[in-house]
């Protein structure tokens, strides 16, 4: 892609970094952009997956036709499917009045479908209809509508094991799944944690008119090696908490290290500073869980051996006094016999 092109869409969007991962997905973005296949984002929650499905809509012949973007996760199970497919009036209780939902609202436009893992089984069969001959069915009614609505999904859920689990539909997966988009979680986006960070303190200083926090050489080395499994929302909400906190606007390691969660798990092992994903320290956390184990089994063996050993010496000593006795008892007899 154009790097011109790629500058712009991310100033209008307001979109910080320049990793591998990030520029791939945006370019996937653009590219898709102008069809009408359906789209499947895939990312860790907190990493910007709302953004893609904006900027595919705006470059996309849709763009002056309604877009909305509904939560699944957000909507109750008994209420999704009036959500999204609309009801006759009087289909159950509260439906005073019909309602087109938002296939009927979106047509010609484009529904953003996010966490779509969480839809119920009985909603994706509707959703995989709609998908594959534009036709749907309001709760409650009987006649057939049609629609031409483009769908664009983001989910934070591994859906190949909610196939497997049964909590998802294969064929709707692979129905969504026509052109997937992954973005990077922020631990491997390298230097873009920095950028980042500027930003949200930039941002938060003009809005509430202070000066902005800034951070040393050593401050940096921490937001480079922290997992950050919150990612940019939790960046976020860590820089605004520092702005208003803090009373030094330069933010050492010490005064950091406040903000940060102090959790192994939430630590890297290793420095990632490249868009391409590392499994160095999930690597290094499998060591240690067979080193732990092989430690815990020779303790065990240990144990048992010396439990056997003792039980061996119990077990002769418990013989040496057995015959002991029946000694003593015979010479006993004989002492008897000989007095007699």
């Amino acid at each position: 892609m154009d790097s011109t092109i790629l500058q712009d869409i991310k100033q209008r969007y307001t979109i910080v970094g320049n990793c591998d991962a990030l520029n791939r997905a945006l370019d996937v973005a653009l590219q898709v952009a102008p069809t009408d296949l359906s789209v499947l984002i895939i990312g860790e929650s907190g990493v910007g997956k709302e953004v893609i499905p904006r900027i595919i809509h705006d470059s996309s012949i849709r763009k002056r036709a309604k877009y909305f973007a509904i939560n699944c996760g957000s909507i109750p199970e008994g209420t999704i499917d009036s959500e999204l497919f609309g009801h006759e009036k009087g289909s159950f209780t509260g439906a005073v009045g019909e309602s087109v939902g938002y296939f009927g609202a979106a047509d010609k436009g484009t529904l953003f479908l996010d966490e779509v893992g969480e839809l119920p089984l009985a909603t994706q069969a509707r959703l995989l209809r709609v998908l594959e001959t534009g036709e749907y069915i309001r709760v409650g009614g009987t006649d057939v509508r049609k629609t031409d609505v483009r769908i664009i999904a983001a989910t934070n859920v591994n859906l190949t094991r909610a196939i497997s689990e049964g909590r998802f539909r294969e064929d709707l997966y692979y129905r969504l799944n026509t052109i997937p988009i992954q973005i990077p979680p922020l631990r491997e986006r390298g230097n873009d944690i920095i950028l980042l960070f500027r930003l949200f303190a930039m941002l938060i200083a003009k809005q509430l008119r202070m000066e902005r926090i800034q951070l040393t050489d050593e401050a940096k080395d921490i937001l480079l090696e922290y997992k950050w499994p919150g990612n940019v929302r939790q960046l976020k909400n860590i820089t605004e908490q520092i702005s208003v906190i803090s009373q030094e606007r330069i933010i050492t390691p010490e005064i950091l290290r406040q903000f940060i969660p102090e959790d192994e798990e939430s630590h890297s092992l290793t420095r990632i500073s490249t868009g391409n994903h590392s499994y160095e320290s999930e690597r290094e956390m499998l060591y240690k869980m067979l080193f732990d184990m092989k430690t815990s089994l020779s303790d065990m063996h240990r144990q048992m051996r010396g439990m056997q050993d003792r039980l061996e010496v119990i077990q002769r000593t418990g013989q040496v006094a057995a015959s002991h006795n029946t000694l003593s008892a015979q010479n006993t007899d004989a002492d008897y016999a000989e007095e007699i």
